[in-house]
């Protein structure tokens, strides 16, 4: 039982909260309500899903002697040695096969897969190689989400806002190099400090000018979105431009959790237990909802209730 625990810890569950990307198109592209595109891009997601985690056993597993120098790191299951690196490897090969194989079962497209293949082909280079030059390994971090969308695009086969694509570009770089930051400060005069020796290719300064810029990007690039000719003729609406103001709150939040509270290791545990960070989520989502699906919903709500 404690080795099936320590397989699911290499799996890091938690972190499957980013493949949500994946489902960004279908919501966008108002086929949120369409049963057969709903389900291609939730077998999309998972698929993405067990490949984004045979992709965190083999980054553990090249990463096992520096972790062993990280006073968080080293508890994890291969570096600590409750689980071997041939057993991480049976584990990836086994997360791949069922990537793959719930991709030609269900039917999603083959495109799909291509770029599930690009995200294992980058984040195999990053693994090994390119977590170690500075800033690249940032912006393989971005590639990442980047592939995310692409994917969850070509499994319901509808084309993806340049915009949309910019915007998730500087929210990943947001995220990646928040996470840096809070290494960097983590470690900083502690023997620790070579275990993650591309931090030392980084300073504070820096970093802070990268967060600031990506930030306002972030920003930028949504709000442009929103108002763009393309959104407004497909949405028939303007309205998306008022959803701006949950972007910017969870920016500015997620700074001052970084630079007040000392988080941003770890994002996903920032976006799951954080509750202004949850409620502002929660209504971004709702808002999203309502405006882009306004008349499905009148629709819907139309069957059941008399509307005036």
């Amino acid at each position: 039982m404690n080795k099936l625990a320590n397989y699911l810890r290499l799996m890091r569950p938690k972190q499957w909260v980013k493949n949500v990307f994946v489902i960004v198109p279908l919501i966008f592209s108002k086929n949120l309500f369409n049963i057969s595109l709903f389900a291609e891009s939730i077998l999309a997601f998972i698929s993405f899903c067990f490949a984004a985690s045979a992709i965190y056993v083999i980054n553990d597993i090249a990463d096992r002697d520096l972790d062993t120098l990280h006073p968080v790191k080293r508890n994890r299951p291969i570096a600590s040695g409750m689980v071997t690196v041939n057993e991480g490897w049976v584990l990836s090969v086994i997360l791949l096969v069922f990537s793959f194989l719930l991709l030609i079962l269900g039917g999603v497209r083959l495109a799909t897969g291509a770029a599930i293949v690009a995200y294992i082909l980058v984040n195999l280079l990053y693994s090994f190689a390119l977590k170690q030059i500075v800033l690249v390994d940032v912006f393989i971090i971005a590639v990442g989400f980047i592939l995310r969308i692409v994917a969850g695009g070509y499994a319901i086969d509808v084309k993806i806002s340049s915009w949309l694509i910019m915007t998730t570009l500087f929210i990943s770089i947001f995220l990646g190099i928040a996470k840096r930051r809070s290494e960097f400060v983590q470690i900083t005069g502690s023997p620790n400090e070579l275990s993650r020796r591309v931090l030392a290719d980084y300073d504070l300064s820096l970093i802070d000018q990268i967060l600031s810029v990506s930030a306002a990007s972030v920003i930028i690039t949504y709000a442009l979105y929103t108002v763009s000719e393309r959104t407004v003729r497909a949405f028939g609406t303007e309205a998306l431009i008022f959803t701006t103001i949950f972007v910017v709150y969870g920016i500015f939040r997620y700074l001052y959790l970084v630079h007040k509270m000392g988080l941003g290791e770890n994002p996903t545990n920032i976006l799951l237990t954080d509750k202004p960070m949850i409620v502002n989520i929660v209504l971004y989502v709702l808002s999203i909802v309502a405006i882009i699906y306004k008349q499905d919903l009148i629709q819907l709500i139309s069957k059941y209730v008399s509307l005036p």
